[in-house]
């Protein structure tokens, strides 16, 4: 008789035997991918966008190549205050071509996040970071041999001050090297072609039949849209354009912080009551989207106590977030959330307290 107990033991440890092979072959093809002008963050967050990067893999990945492999100088540290500038980061750090930057984050809702602080889209999320959450910043160079160690460390210790908003002045030493962030690429749009039609028959001019016939074009691009299990298109049709992939990072997983301004005297029962009923329409029709809500830099799981001992009065200022794929509506449910906070709150009132009202 076969004890079960072992053979799901068995099974456990293959399936962690195979985990751990996929996850070095996919740590592998990362340090294939990435140069000067590659940033590794990029190619995570870009292979975590198509599907074919696990997040949870993030930080031991960082840790393998960084660390191990390219011998990187890092810094980690709680956050005292964060910049209310985050363009100025990428600005700033985007001259600093003599290391590779990146910056991990461990945000507190959906856990250790990466992003290049040279990529403009940076700045989105570091304008979200959070005080007193950690941060782990990296620098160093791929081949070892571009900067020294004191550069690296140089180039953290200023991009730390940069995160918590103290104005720095990077040295010559930062300032000349082949680490630079490059924009990828958009996808030209192929132009149509049409046929000219004589104005008296209505039809398409006949060209000579010495004229040589043109090969059809084979795209490197496949277009894998709704017609593309359709038949052929006719020749007219024009051809679609690929979609250039962003290289967001995973946090554009969530959206950036909104701020709401309380409006009513007080954010009282009435006006959280109306946020509860905006926040359950909301994950009624986005059942895959979740609603953050935060207050004097902390995350509030229950907005009930947004309300206990008048704490949020006129002028306060509440944030939120959406997280999930494909984020939806984030501007309507930061119009109702301004309507919530505001003296107009009853509008959210009607029926019975279990009602889900249809808002988006």
């Amino acid at each position: 008789m076969v004890d079960s107990s072992d053979a799901y033991v068995r099974l456990a440890t293959r399936d962690g035997f195979n985990a751990s092979v996929r996850h070095i072959n996919r740590t592998l093809d990362l340090l294939d991918t990435c140069d000067a002008k590659t940033n590794i963050a990029d190619v995570i967050n870009k292979l975590i966008a198509d599907k074919s990067f696990d997040s949870e893999e993030t930080q031991s990945a960082i840790n393998m190549l960084l660390i191990d492999k390219w011998k990187y100088s890092a810094l980690s540290r709680n956050l005292p205050a964060v910049t209310d500038q985050a363009e100025t980061i990428v600005a700033e750090t985007a001259a600093w071509k003599a290391v590779d930057l990146i910056v991990g984050y461990h945000h507190p809702d959906i856990g250790f996040i990466v992003m290049n602080p040279k990529n403009p889209e940076s700045a989105a999320l570091i304008s979200g970071f959070r005080k007193n959450e950690l941060v782990v910043l990296y620098a160093g160079t791929q081949s070892g041999k571009d900067a020294s160690a004191k550069t690296s460390e140089l180039a953290i210790s200023l991009l730390f001050d940069l995160i918590v908003g103290n104005r720095v002045k990077a040295p010559a030493s930062l300032l000349s090297g082949p680490y630079q962030y490059i924009a990828p690429k958009k996808a030209a749009t192929p132009r149509v072609v049409r046929q000219k039609t004589t104005a008296r028959a209505g039809r398409p001019q006949m060209k000579s039949s010495s004229a040589p016939v043109p090969r059809a074009s084979v795209s490197t691009t496949l277009y894998t849209g709704p017609s593309a299990a359709a038949a052929p298109a006719q020749a007219s049709s024009p051809v679609p354009a690929p979609v250039p992939v962003s290289t967001a990072p995973s946090s554009s997983k969530m959206s950036a912080l909104v701020s709401v301004v309380v409006s009513n005297e007080l954010f009282h029962n009435g006006n959280v009551e109306a946020w509860k009923r905006i926040i359950r329409s909301y994950n009624a029709k986005y059942p895959n989207l979740q609603v953050f809500i935060y207050y004097d830099g902390e995350r509030i799981v229950d907005i009930n106590t947004l309300f206990k001992w008048g704490k949020v009065k006129h002028g306060s200022c509440i944030q939120f977030c959406v997280a999930g794929e494909n984020v939806q509506d984030l501007a309507k449910l930061s119009r109702y959330f301004r309507q919530g906070a505001s003296p107009q709150f009853e509008a959210f009132l009607h029926g019975s307290p279990d009602t889900v009202m249809n808002l988006f």
